[in-house]
């Protein structure tokens, strides 16, 4: 496997485009298009939340239909979620348009929205911007950066990612683009992630691949505690890499996930480092446990705690905040065991040894706590099972992003 650069068009025969259709801002692009020159097979995950935005539902009828998918309509600013029958009627009209536009079905025509929750789209300004996307589209590594731009809200930057294989003689690409700064927690987020592959594999193993790995990527991240009514990860394979059809549990499909994971994982991470007033990557590790579901919970644990995510802002080595949050996860421990590590670029210390604190240094603890990516390991000593969980530093810019989120 390698990482090259690109995203969304890396794959052979997608193409993307972006267009600033001004459906809520005025001084940025806020619509993207990806596009498929074949009609692919494609897998979806979704928002766990009851409330579901309109494009989430659309997206899900298309999934479980099993149609060939053509396209992907994505717009930023409104999260057409909560707007009744006449939202998914606009999903329908935005289908619609992107037939007509491409020369596709509409059935085939997958949405995502991602913004403020209870306003209705201006669907005449979506309808405006396919048009212009339709004939902006093309396979350049830039046209699938400026379409990862275009579907940010309060994201500082774009998420991005590729990465290649061999499947018998052929290469197989997969590349991914990816959204989500605020409303993320575990069990998907206000997060939205389209990944393409040129790879020959059947819709089952797809969606295999896709569901089983989302456990161990999107679904280990957390900013704010909050699951949202958009979030939605899509998987479409085009086939043009003409490898012979990847099947389950082969070592061809097994090297495809691997790198699916490296996608999914550095997409999932760069959300979680991008939470919205976040100075710093946070990640957690439960390592020593007796079974992946200990790991994953208590890992999780720490990394939703807002005291903890507040003194790792701080730079502040309040180990005890860390072994409280595992005390309430319910997860099963025994405290007077827990090892507990700090660790970054610039260095690691031990501050917890058996369940209570060890002579350190509080300067160098502070020191490693101010890089812009930190890690805690906490060590249950109970088994060889870990799990990891990212999140960030909670700050004062959470707050002035969200007191006025709708203005």
């Amino acid at each position: 496997m390698e990482i090259i650069t690109g995203g969304v068009t890396a794959a052979t025969g997608f193409e993307a485009a972006s267009t600033a259709a001004g459906i809520k801002y005025q001084d940025r692009t806020d619509m993207a298009l990806v596009y498929s020159q074949a009609p692919c097979v494609a897998a979806g995950t979704f928002t766990t939340n009851v409330v579901k935005a309109a494009p989430v539902k659309w997206d899900r009828q298309v999934i479980e239909s099993g149609v060939p998918v053509q396209a992907v309509i994505v717009n930023s600013g409104i999260a057409n979620a909560c707007t009744g029958e006449e939202g998914f009627g606009y999903c329908k009209e935005t289908a619609e348009a992107a037939a007509e536009a491409l020369n596709i079905r509409a059935e085939g025509v997958t949405i995502g929205s991602t913004g403020v929750i209870g306003m209705q789209l201006p669907i005449e300004k979506v309808k405006a911007g396919i048009r212009v996307l339709a004939e902006k589209k093309n396979s350049s590594l830039d046209n699938g950066t400026d379409a990862a731009r275009a579907i940010m809200t309060t994201d500082t930057c774009e998420k991005e990612l590729a990465a290649i294989i061999k499947v018998g003689e052929k290469t197989v690409t997969i590349g991914g683009m990816a959204k989500g700064s605020g409303m993320i927690h575990p069990n998907m987020c206000t997060m939205l992630a389209f990944i393409t592959t040129d790879a020959v594999i059947g819709k089952d193993t797809l969606q295999k691949a896709l569901s089983e790995d989302v456990r161990d990527t999107y679904n280990m991240i957390s900013v704010d505690g909050d699951t949202s009514t958009n979030d939605t990860v899509l998987l479409l394979a085009n086939g043009m890499a003409e490898n012979e059809e990847i099947q389950y549990g082969t070592p061809e499909y097994e090297e495809f996930v691997k790198a699916l994971h490296v996608v999914n994982e550095y997409l999932a991470k760069k959300i979680a480092g991008d939470g919205e007033g976040a100075t710093a990557l946070f990640e957690v590790k439960a390592v020593g446990c007796e079974s992946v579901e200990q790991a994953k919970t208590l890992a999780k644990a720490i990394v939703c705690s807002n005291l903890t995510k507040t003194a790792i802002a701080g730079h502040d080595a309040n180990w005890g905040r860390i072994l409280c949050a595992m005390g309430y996860s319910g997860a099963q421990f025994d405290p007077e065991k827990v090892d507990l590590f700090f660790e970054s670029e610039a260095g690691k210390i031990k501050i917890i040894e058996n369940g209570t604190a060890v002579a350190y240094s509080e300067e160098e603890a502070t020191r490693i706590l101010s890089q812009k990516e930190v890690t805690a390991i906490a060590d249950v000593k109970m088994g060889e099972f870990t799990a990891t969980a990212w999140g960030c530093d909670l700050t004062h810019g959470y707050i002035d992003i969200n007191a006025d989120y709708r203005s």
